[in-house]
Order: C-alpha cells, then sequence, then structure tokens
C-alpha cells in the first residue's frame, strides 16, 4: 500500500518543481520588462509570478514534511501538515499577488502613474514566452488532475471538488490564474500602446487582481475544509457500511465516523451492535478481520476503530441523528 502512494507523491513533486523553473525564470523577465515598459499590468503580473514562484517552494515543503511516517506524537500521521502549506500558497497569492496588483491598478486609474509606456516591444515578447512556459506546466498539472480523476472514476469538476490531495490543484489554478493573466496583461499593454491612455493599463491590473483574489478564496476554501475534517469518499462510506452490515457478526451498524487525514488516508470508526449470542472472543476476531478486510478492499483506509455497542442506546442515537438527521439504515434492511 505504501509503494501504491508513492507514485503519487513523485507526480506532485514533478508537477510542482516544473512550475517552479517556469515562474522562476517568468518572474525574472517580467519584473526586467516592467521596469523597461513602466506598464502596471505588466508589474501586476511580475508580483504575480513572483508569489507564483514563492508558492512553489511552499508547496514542496509541504510535500516533504507530510511524507513523514506515524510516530508516538503525530500517530495519524503528518498527512494534514500538506493542506497547511497549501493554505498559506492561497495566502500568498492574495498578498503578495493580488494586493499588488490591485495597489498598481488604482495607483494607475487616479492618475499617481501616467505617461505613455517606453518600448513597450520587450512586454510583448515576455508575455509571448512566458504563455508558452506558463502553458508547459499548465499541461503537466492539467494531465496529473485528469489522470488521478479517471482513477477515482470521478468527473474532472466532482474531483477537484472531493480531493484530498490539493497539490496539483494548486499548481493547476495558479497557471490557469497565469494565463487568464497573461492575457490580461497583453490587453491592457496593447490598449494603452494603442490609446496612450494609461486607464487600460490599470483596468488590467485590477482585474488580474480580481483573478488573484478568486483562486485564492477557491484554494483557501478547499484546504479549509481538509483542515477542518472532511468525510471520506461518500462511495468509500457507503462501501464500508455495506460491509459491515454483510458481516454475518453484526445485527445493525450504529454509527460510522469517517475523516480524510491525508492525501489518499482515510480514519474508519463504527460502532456496532454486534449478536447477543457471540462471545468476547468472537465479537474480538470479527472486529479483527472486518477491519483487514476493510483496508484490503480500499487502499485509501488507513486506521479501523470499531466500537461494540448496544443499537438503543438513547445517548447514541441522539448523537447520530444530531449528526446525519437519521439513525443509519441499510439498503437492504427494514427498520
Amino acid at each position: 500500500m505504501g509503494g501504491q502512494r508513492e507514485e503519487p507523491e513523485n507526480e506532485s513533486g514533478l508537477t510542482v518543481l516544473l512550475a517552479f523553473l517556469a515562474n522562476l525564470g517568468i518572474a525574472i523577465a517580467k519584473i526586467v520588462a516592467a521596469l523597461v515598459t513602466g506598464s502596471a499590468s505588466m508589474a501586476a503580473e511580475a508580483a504575480h509570478s513572483i508569489a507564483d514562484t514563492f508558492n512553489e517552494i511552499l508547496l514542496m515543503v509541504g510535500l516533504r514534511r507530510s511524507g513523514r511516517p506515524a510516530d508516538r506524537r503525530h500517530p495519524f500521521g503528518y498527512g494534514k501538515e500538506r493542506y497547511i502549506w497549501t493554505l498559506l500558497v492561497a495566502v500568498a497569492i492574495f498578498g503578495m499577488g493580488a494586493l499588488f496588483s490591485y495597489y498598481q491598478g488604482f495607483q494607475t486609474l487616479f492618475g499617481s502613474r501616467s505617461g505613455a509606456e517606453t518600448d513597450p516591444l520587450i512586454g510583448y515578447i515576455v508575455l509571448a514566452v512566458a504563455f508558452v512556459l506558463e502553458g508547459t506546466s499548465w499541461q503537466q498539472a492539467l494531465r496529473q488532475t485528469r489522470a488521478a480523476a479517471r482513477e477515482e472514476s470521478l468527473p474532472f469538476l466532482a474531483y477537484i471538488r472531493r480531493t484530498d490531495e490539493p497539490t496539483a490543484i494548486s499548481v493547476l489554478l495558479e497557471d490557469s490564474a497565469a494565463l487568464v493573466g497573461l492575457l490580461l496583461a497583453f490587453g491592457g499593454l496593447g490598449l494603452h500602446q494603442a490609446t496612450g491612455s494609461p486607464v487600460w493599463d490599470g483596468i488590467g491590473s485590477v482585474l488580474i487582481g480580481v483573478l488573484l483574489t478568486v483562486v485564492a478564496v477557491i484554494l483557501g476554501r478547499i484546504n479549509l475544509n481538509l483542515l477542518i475534517g472532511n468525510q471520506a469518499d461518500p462511495r468509500i462510506v457507503d462501501d464500508v457500511r455495506a460491509r459491515l452490515y454483510a458481516a454475518p457478526e453484526v445485527e445493525w451498524v450504529v454509527d460510522i465516523i469517517t475523516m480524510t487525514v491525508g492525501a489518499d488516508r482515510v480514519l474508519v470508526c463504527a460502532r456496532l451492535d454486534f449478536r447477543d449470542a457471540l462471545t468476547s472472543g468472537d465479537v474480538e476476531r470479527a472486529c479483527v478481520r472486518m477491519a483487514r478486510e476493510l483496508r484490503d478492499a480500499h487502499e485509501e483506509i488507513d486506521e479501523v476503530f470499531l466500537e461494540p455497542v448496544p443499537r438503543d442506546d438513547p445517548e447514541l442515537r441522539k448523537r447520530v441523528i444530531a449528526r446525519y438527521g437519521r439513525t443509519l439504515r441499510p439498503e437492504n434492511r427494514g427498520g
């Protein structure tokens, strides 16, 4: 099971490394172009690429630190640390990219920056080269995300909403925003040159800020949910419930709680009402067998905790109804 997890980890590392190299070169070129042209849109794009370069470093740190094995202090491993670093990426996109873009744009719109651009040709060249490099990184991120969606048998957008591996999604969103931002910068630069009015340049910069804000909010929301503790894929939950009900020793599944504790790592806790005729030894052996069967059926399941309980306990019933709005009922049983 560990070996199966290494392949997506390596793929994510390649995606992040490619994005880092592309963004580093693009950031340097954009800084030079912004200084030469005096364009607010180009300056906003330079800030955007600097933020993206910094973000790839955060993602690489997150990949490395979250892969550490479980220990005494962290018995469920360090998988959730990846979400912390990816959340910092969202903050950096907004703080380093969007806010600077707003500043440059409003400064231009309200007259603090004026005058014609100098030598906009270099700006066009840098934007064209940047588009090619960003496109290469974007294709790698898109390929990895599509492959992961196919592996999970999910539509592309559904996978993005459900995934517990935000690294490739982060790079994909960053690069998508970068490609749109390049088009906005090109428009601002071109309209400034055509009309002689810096207003278009300022509008382009503000739109880049809006774009980065949207990406930051989406990334932040994805990682916030993962940090709080998302339920496992509903298909896994349904299959776990069906398998527990299929066990001959189980009379009723009283409660099931699942939580994502890292990329491709799921914790399963279930409260079961066992048949009264069973001995304590029978229950113990049944718990060990069912836990093993669940882990064999789903490689994502990392830990399984099964607790014997009576199904008519009023406090448990109240807790289950508070969580799900009803008691759990199997599809193939009445009651």
